[in-house]
């Protein structure tokens, strides 16, 4: 089985609380708690700014800042937020 992302920062969905809310209280399929919460993006940022943003989780994620990087740029665009643009 494919393991699920967030269609916006490509979180992996590794436990409950990693899913983000809908408007009226719904648990996200497709978004995590980071980039939503009731219904709305936490954040108005461009898929540039989104790539550039990521790569100070690198540490977190256990890859260096390039491979960060290099992933971000080929993956956020074929996620469902910046897809749609």
């Amino acid at each position: 089985m494919e393991e699920k992302i967030c269609q916006s920062c490509s979180m992996p969905f590794t436990k409950e609380e990693d899913f983000g809310t809908l408007k009226g209280g719904g648990k996200s399929d497709e978004y995590c708690v980071h980039c939503l919460k009731d219904g709305a993006f936490t954040q108005d940022i461009t898929l540039e700014e989104a790539i550039a943003q990521c790569v100070q989780y690198a540490d977190m994620a256990g890859v260096t800042k390039e491979e960060a990087l290099a992933y971000a740029k080929q993956v956020f665009p074929t996620l469902k937020r910046w897809n749609q643009q």
